[in-house]
């Protein structure tokens, strides 16, 4: 604990987004008033989103719960009243031990993700008490499991380029990402690539902030982006702008590849993606004449059925060029793999008897209505599954089960807390002590409390150590402390790159850089070692073994494809429920072709009435070009409001992905017409 009143105390930012930035708190009276960026970052360099600059005012927020709550009214009217952290652990574990003696130890379900990327919080001592427990598992499958499954098929795993080279890239085309907002230090070393000649290309289904910056953006059809890059290869291979020395040596399968993309002719591929031919022949020869060229994969692609064939046919444009020979080139869609701790020693299988049923989080509401044996208690924390899960409607239905305890441990009382029995109040991040390791640059940091516990609040550590005492348990890994967890974590011969990473060298520095180096030489982890345009292990799982453009199934005969797309000012419903961060982003909209919305007899700053048959909800219209004709778009995961319909996962389908069990919340119809009233 930095216990002293006043003062300026490096940190990182907690949230879940790529850049993880090396922050400065400052510190009055006990009390953060400022946040800015740490300059002495090498890569996010003192530049801070508004999100975080703004975060005071989620952590010092009059809604923020103080102290644990006990549910007096009905399921979802949010009435509750105070009681004691001895009262709600002995409820907590009384409910629990009655459950695992009748119905046994997999009728509990956690239910958790990434509000919090400190890892010891959300996969540290979590782990170690579910293991104990035997609770049936769940399936983190809800944001990059897809993608991150088809990107590993070509390349082995999370690998990609260093993002401190890309300022020297000719070439950056940023595919289905809106960095903008979600990725921002990538767009400022973008901006240093322009600055020396670099030119923009942004691929996406929205003119989103992003595609208005770019130097030229090419818009698509959703859930087509594998045919476009199939496409691509087409007029590579044709016109002879391939690397075959490259290929030869660090490939398998370009022959295959040579062979299966003649069928991918730009006019078929203009059919199927809406990019024009002579677009399709521009980017190509862009793409194969520029070195080195760089591609930012991003998270839109994958949340449709066909996400991870769609990431791992992106994927093998860098081989088919040899871009990942040059500083600078290459793509990235996760680099996570260079940062690889002790998993094992950190969550502790080893403490669980036998193979527990897994959930994937993506099919909660199914799980909780129809699972056999049934679900009869969850405890949530780190995530707020009745806004973001897909089918909202469903998680709802489930959340409202007389016979389901509920257990929530949040900062605020969302839209899952409502239905708990019981709520506990949930640390920040600068209150706790953790580790963090980015998935996007190469740079691991250690968080140390800045500031006191808010009012009862504890951490997810503190917490289940209570509840491991309560339950009787004795293992001694239940109970050690941060430090030695992260310590734990970081010690991990088997990955090379944390060789100088040790908990004092953390203790001495702000960030450390792992000792990464380039892909090429070497060996990839596939199954070849090289990387792999034809995968003899798809194959082996029923998959193409070529990249192959799937079109998405018919969801229904309904005349939009809806884009819940994120927005500029909250990260997924983090930050929605704070008041400041709401009037920045003004109000929930959705975007649609202005053609689209004059034959509905809609105009901007209209209501709609946006439908399916899983649900309903109303956004406010704005119309233009910014998104294709039979494309809808939406950002942001709003709040519920009084009397209000906001929750556009109430229209995402859980059906789960090609792989990985992703989400396929980009792949809904909808229908839209005028809101009652108007």
């Amino acid at each position: 604990m930095r216990d002293e009143p006043n003062g300026v105390f490096p940190s990182v930012c907690p949230l879940d987004c790529p850049d993880q930035c090396g922050l400065l708190l400052h510190k009055q009276d006990g009390k953060i008033v400022k946040i800015e960026g740490d300059p002495n970052h090498p890569v996010t360099q003192g530049a801070i989103c508004n999100k975080v600059r703004n975060m005071t005012a989620r952590i010092y927020d009059e809604k923020r719960l103080a102290y644990p709550l006990k549910r007096v009214g009905a399921k979802g009217e949010g009435r509750f009243e105070r009681i004691s952290w001895d009262e709600a652990i002995k409820t907590i574990t009384d409910r629990w031990k009655s459950l695992i003696a009748s119905e046994g130890p997999e009728s509990i379900l956690p239910y958790s993700f990434y509000g919090n990327m400190g890892r010891i919080g959300t996969e540290g001592m979590d782990r170690r008490f579910f293991n104990r427990m035997g609770a049936s598992r769940l399936l983190y499958a809800i944001c990059e499991s897809a993608g991150t499954e088809g990107y590993a098929y070509t390349m082995g795993s999370s690998f990609g380029t260093d993002p401190e080279t890309t300022p020297q890239a000719k070439l950056i085309i940023m595919w289905g990402i809106n960095a903008v907002s979600t990725n921002m230090h990538q767009v400022m070393l973008a901006e240093q690539a322009r600055k020396n000649g670099a030119q923009i290309v942004v691929i996406d289904a929205h003119r989103n902030q992003t595609g208005r910056w770019a130097d030229w953006f090419i818009p698509i059809l959703p859930g087509t982006d594998a045919a476009l890059a199939l496409g691509l290869m087409h007029i590579l291979f044709a016109e002879g702008l391939v690397d075959e020395a490259f290929m030869q040596e660090h490939t398998i399968g370009h022959e295959e590849l040579r062979t299966h993309v003649q069928q991918y002719d730009p006019a078929t591929v203009s059919a199927i993606t809406g990019v024009p031919e002579a677009d399709i022949y521009r980017l190509a020869r862009l793409y194969g004449g520029t070195t080195p060229a760089f591609i930012r994969i991003g998270n839109g692609i994958q949340h449709h059925d066909n996400g991870g064939m769609c990431v791992r046919t992106i994927a093998c444009l860098p081989a088919v060029t040899g871009q990942w020979q040059y500083p600078g080139g290459g793509a990235i869609k996760g680099n996570g793999a260079y940062l690889e701790h002790n998993v094992t020693a950190l969550q502790r299988p080893d403490l669980r008897e036998g193979h527990a049923r897994q959930v994937n989080m993506n099919l909660l509401g199914s799980a909780l209505l129809e699972l056999d044996p049934p679900i009869y208690a969850m405890y949530v924390y780190n995530s707020n599954p009745a806004l973001v899960a897909p089918s909202a409607n469903k998680v709802k239905e489930g959340l409202l089960r007389d016979d389901l305890f509920t257990v929530v441990h949040d900062l605020f009382l969302t839209e899952t807390a409502k239905y708990a029995d019981i709520v506990l109040p949930a640390t920040s991040s600068w209150e706790n002590t953790d580790f963090y390791r980015s998935y996007w640059h190469h740079y691991v940091q250690l968080q140390l409390p800045v500031i006191s516990a808010y009012g009862e609040s504890k951490s997810n550590v503190e917490v289940f150590r209570l509840l491991a005492a309560a339950m009787g348990y004795e293992e001694e890994a239940l109970y050690e402390t941060e430090e030695t967890l992260i310590r734990q974590a970081i010690d991990y011969p088997r990955n090379p790159a944390l060789a100088d990473i040790t908990y004092e060298t953390l203790l001495e520095q702000s960030f450390i850089k792992a000792g990464v180096k380039p892909l090429f030489p070497g060996r990839l982890r596939t199954p070849s070692g090289k990387i792999e345009l034809y995968s003899r292990q798809m194959e082996l799982k029923g998959y193409p073994p070529l990249p192959t453009y799937i079109p998405l199934p018919e969801d229904s005969d309904l005349p939009f494809r809806f884009i819940p797309a994120p927005n500029h000012n909250f990260l997924n419903s983090t930050f929605a429920h704070n008041e400041k961060h709401a009037r920045m982003e003004k109000a929930p909209k959705l975007h649609m072709h202005e053609a689209d919305a004059e034959a509905l007899g809609l105009a901007s700053g209209e209501l709609a009435r946006v439908w399916n048959e899983r649900g309903e909800c109303e956004l406010i219209v704005v119309t233009g070009q910014d998104v294709m004709r039979g494309v809808v778009v939406s950002q942001g995961l709003w709040a519920d409001q009084p009397g209000g319909k906001t929750r556009v996962n109430a229209l995402t389908p859980d059906r789960v992905a090609d792989m990985g069990g992703g989400a396929v919340f980009f792949s809904g119809r909808v229908n839209v017409e005028k809101a009652a009233g108007q």
